[in-house]
């Protein structure tokens, strides 16, 4: 079994990747930022959130010492944090400046591999920062690296469906072209090294619902051979995420219909969670699993013991007021939502006033700086700028969390004010994608096509659906 530790709520939009360290947690995000935790208490360090990238965020990974940070997004670099201090140690561009889904480092820490949505896999000298060889697979988008646990091989997965083995010279090994279905999502390999350093254990997961389960052999002849020993299929709908514990004996995968599953052999008991699991991973240092969700949240579970002998399966119950109240809209909140918020918010001291004014969701949204002051009677200028700054963030966050998916900006994914539409036939924020027409070969942000012009035609439909949108919230 598995107990829920604590919900994080700090991002603002979906959360693509978790990755542990031995010390830390980091997530990142659509709206571009990683947050680094505590993995003791999962406080927020001084130095997060980390703000670099300039469009969403896809993935990130630290280096085995945990001095390092590894990220990369949409807007086609690869930055590395220093996490002593937060600060950027290196940018590094993907060549082609195509968006970047995936990247990787070898387990000694030498390399580092990063995968594009046109096809393109770079290798990077990790400690120089330097671009070593590029290789690439046509007419697909790369979204799933892993290098195996001896740092002399890397697997890479698209969307095409194949599996695909390379070696540091960017040579392809093998490829398994039909690995699953609709394309591969993720792709994770054992720590372990087996048969006398000569075969490794793999495992993929994909939009077929499908987790499995691969050994990857080193021939004595000098070839390689990709065996499936398990099919998964305890989960109903794409599976987005998989990882194992640093013992190799659990994996864990999260999947679009709502499940983590916590395999152990080739058993799969699954229980629900709230909303779509997008990444999950192991600590390498203590039986947590953090999971993060589209749902912006991103939620630590620890695992009891004898999950190492039979297989875990556990839902996302919300064990805290704040956890439950957030599935509601601030309009709906009660008296005490609001007094709750408040402690939450480190404004406990007008909990009273509040309750004794009566002031439910509604009235909170609609404070000013003049209710505040005469019918609150809260005389520090100082405190109520900070609760008029802290009512605001809780309005973008209602807002954000709320808005369709084809009112926002593919590239932002903030809520547009000027789309346009390109020749792709996509909306778009126009200075989003004049940026991206600027910055990159001219193709599309969705299909990585060529775009045939650059004209860009207002979607006036659109504008009118987001204002009529905005008024009724």
């Amino acid at each position: 079994m598995a107990t829920l530790v604590c919900t994080i709520q700090d991002h603002r939009d979906d959360v693509n990747w978790c990755s542990f360290s031995t010390k830390l947690l980091a997530t990142c995000s659509g709206d571009k930022t990683l947050r680094i935790y505590n993995s003791c208490d999962f406080s927020e360090l001084p130095f997060s959130p980390l703000s670099g990238h300039g469009y969403s965020v896809h993935c990130c990974c630290f280096s085995p010492c945990g001095q390092f940070l590894v990220s990369c997004s949409t807007d086609a670099t690869i930055v590395v944090w220093s996490m002593a201090t937060g600060d950027i140690e290196a940018i590094m561009e993907h060549p082609g400046r195509s968006p970047v889904r995936i990247c990787d480092l070898s387990p000694d820490s030498t390399h580092l591999v990063s995968g594009a949505s046109d096809g393109t896999l770079a290798l990077w000298n990790f400690p120089s920062k330097q671009l070593r060889s590029v290789g690439s697979v046509v007419d697909t988008t790369l979204v799933a690296c892993s290098f195996t646990p001896c740092s002399q091989f890397f697997m890479s997965g698209s969307t095409y469906g194949d599996l695909r083995l390379w070696d540091l010279n960017m040579n392809q090994l093998l490829a398994e072209k039909d690995a699953h279905d609709l394309g591969v999502t993720c792709c994770k390999f054992a720590p372990d090294i087996l048969a006398g350093g000569r075969q490794f254990q793999l495992a993929s997961c994909g939009q077929d619902t499908r987790v499995k389960i691969w050994t990857i052999h080193m021939l004595r002849s000098g070839g390689w051979k990709m065996q499936l020993l398990h099919t998964l299929t305890g989960q109903t709908a794409p599976v987005l995420s998989c990882s194992y514990s640093s013992d190799g004996q659990l994996l864990v995968s999260g999947s679009v219909d709502k499940t983590v599953t916590v395999y152990d052999a080739v058993t799969t008991p699954v229980l629900s969670l709230l909303r779509y699991v997008t990444a999950c991973t192991f600590s390498p240092s203590s039986p947590l699993i953090a999971t993060g969700s589209m749902d912006k949240t991103v939620n630590i579970w620890r695992l009891e013991d004898g999950c190492s002998s039979s297989s875990a399966s556990f839902s996302n119950l919300r064990t805290s007021t704040s956890a439950g109240r957030s599935k509601l809209l601030v309009n709906d909140w009660s008296e005490e939502d609001v007094s709750e918020w408040l402690v939450e918010e480190g404004l406990g001291g007008l909990v009273d006033k509040f309750r004794a004014n009566d002031i439910d969701g509604t009235e909170l949204l609609n404070l000013t700086k003049e209710t505040l002051a005469s019918e609150l009677l809260i005389e520090s200028i100082g405190l109520r700028s900070k609760l008029l700054r802290k009512v605001e963030e809780l309005k973008s966050c209602s807002v954000s969390s709320d808005v369709p998916d084809e009112f926002l900006c593919p590239i932002t994914r903030e809520l547009m004010k000027e789309p346009v539409i390109a020749a792709d036939g996509y909306s778009y924020e126009r200075s989003a994608i004049e940026s991206w027409i600027n910055t990159k070969n001219r193709s599309s942000p969705m299909t990585n096509l060529p775009l045939l012009t650059t004209l860009l035609t207002p979607n006036h439909t659109l504008k009118m659906a987001i204002g009529r949108w905005k008024t009724s919230h």
